[in-house]
């Protein structure tokens, strides 16, 4: 296993890019009811799971539906300014990132568009990058899902996310598929947890009930098992991702 230690941002020279932390906060998250959304742990973590580069300029754009690399239009608030721009045709909307990265020996860089963040007609494209030894810098890509819809894109907007991973490990993985009954143990813990979900689930209905007074079952965001007891795993329940040395 590779202890990724280092990964360094060589931004071209005469130019600037934005990067930070991804934040655990999403606006759509703060709009549930009463902030649900952030009760679910897998997604608050995937939310922060790396780093974010920012729009330098705020456009609208959109695609005609045509193939050509002309059907995708861009319209900048600053004159003469192309943040992105219709580069490889067939509805491609195209970020030229001035940077190199690079990562330790064995390491890529997995790039995608922001994680949790959606625009409607629009979908961001991911790609995994060779960065431990490539001299190159590369584009993030997003493709229009429908033509003739103008896309919004704000200054400061984050518009990529990146996040180290180890070339090769996911091919040493041993997929296998089991019946829950093969694992007595775990069928055990399961049926305690499904049980007492729909325990707690029939309490929300019940006014003043404690399941109504707690809201929402808190094991797995606390790392407990199902009998209350603390799982013997390194639980992660917050990201604290260092930003990028200026």
């Amino acid at each position: 296993m590779i202890a990724v230690k280092q990964l360094t941002a060589y931004v071209l020279d005469d130019h600037e890019m934005a990067l930070r932390p991804a934040p655990l906060e999403r606006d759509w998250m703060n709009s549930t009811g009463e902030h649900f959304a952030y009760r679910c742990l897998p997604l608050n973590i995937a939310n922060g799971y790396g780093w974010e580069v920012l729009c330098p300029d705020g456009f609208t754009a959109w695609w005609d539906g045509s193939n050509a690399k002309e059907g995708v239009h861009v319209a900048a608030d600053s004159a003469g300014y192309r943040v992105a721009v219709g580069h490889f045709g067939s509805g491609v909307l195209t970020f030229h990132i001035p940077c190199i990265f690079q990562t330790d020996p064995g390491v890529d860089l997995f790039v995608t568009g922001p994680v949790n963040r959606l625009k409607d007609g629009i979908g961001a494209l991911s790609g995994i990058v060779e960065t431990d030894w490539s001299p190159y810098t590369f584009t993030m890509n997003w493709l229009f899902t429908r033509h003739d819809l103008k896309v919004r894109f704000e200054k400061g907007e984050p518009f990529c996310h990146v996040f180290p991973i180890e070339r090769g490990a996911i091919e040493r993985v041993e997929p296998r598929r089991r019946k829950l009954s093969e694992a007595p143990e775990l069928q055990r813990a399961y049926q305690a947890w499904a049980d007492g979900r729909h325990t707690f689930n029939q309490g929300l209905t019940e006014a003043g009930s404690a399941a109504a007074q707690a809201k929402w079952q808190k094991n797995y965001f606390r790392g407990l098992m199902p009998d209350g007891q603390p799982t013997t795993a390194d639980h992660v329940n917050r990201l604290r991702l260092r930003p990028f040395e200026p």
